[in-house]
């Protein structure tokens, strides 16, 4: 019992650590079958993650009832077949590779994040009807780039210095990009709406953490318990 509680308060206190500091490490990854502490670790995270859920929850509920916003429709236009593969499995995978996947700044990574932004941006141009043909052309030739470019950088594993030396810029941009994305789930975007994804900024840091401290693995599966806690509470509450 005193060690599980030491372990806890090391635990919280190397995460408040590193939020006010965010550093580039090499991360621990986690193994089935040994190394047990890093599991450990790992589900002290999740459960203080969950913990910030239950306090943030009520209070970002009283501010959207106090303004009278619509529920988020992060749920919606899925049918029950897909919904919780989709919310459970895919999202958090995506989402992780994307916003995370490139933390540790090794080069392909950063390619591979250069290209998806820029064909993301090609693509929006396109949707804007905005030098339709060119803007295709390239958000098509993307692909190809990227793979290229990440089998020429695939065996380089030190981070540009570039990205080292601002690393706490890049770590606290990656949560407050991963945040402000989810306005799109309610109707309207402005500073009203701002703060009922603080779920996703608390999600961003407590993620983020565990994927410099254990690995992508780690904070996929723990955005993948996060959404399943998430959408079993939506359908309880719905249903």
């Amino acid at each position: 019992m005193i060690r599980t509680a030491l372990t806890e308060i090391a635990e919280f206190a190397e995460f408040a650590a590193y939020c006010a500091a965010p550093r580039l490490i090499a991360p621990s990854p986690l193994h089935l079958g040994r190394r047990r502490e890093g599991w450990r670790r790992w589900g002290i995270m999740v459960a203080l993650y969950c913990a910030g859920l239950a306090v943030i929850g009520p209070l970002i509920a009283v501010w959207g009832r106090a303004f009278h916003l619509s529920a988020a429709a992060s749920f919606s236009g899925f049918s029950p077949l897909v919904l919780v593969p989709a919310v459970v499995l895919v999202f958090p995978l995506l989402e992780e590779a994307l916003f995370r996947g490139w933390l540790t700044g090794r080069p392909r990574a950063l390619w591979l994040l250069a290209m998806a932004v820029l064909g993301a941006a090609l693509l929006g141009a396109v949707s804007l009807h905005w030098q339709e043909t060119a803007a295709s052309l390239g958000a098509v030739a993307t692909v190809p780039a990227a793979l290229a470019g990440w089998f020429v950088l695939r065996r380089r594993t030190d981070p540009p210095r570039w990205f080292a030396a601002a690393f706490g810029a890049w770590f606290y941009l990656s949560v407050l990009v991963f945040g402000l994305m989810h306005m799109a789930n309610y109707h309207s975007a402005s500073l009203i709406v701002l703060p009922m994804v603080l779920p996703q900024l608390w999600a961003g840091l407590v993620f983020g953490y565990l994927r410099m401290r254990h690995g992508l693995i780690a904070s996929a599966l723990a955005h993948a318990a996060g959404n399943a806690a998430t959408l079993a509470a939506a359908l309880h509450i719905g249903g």
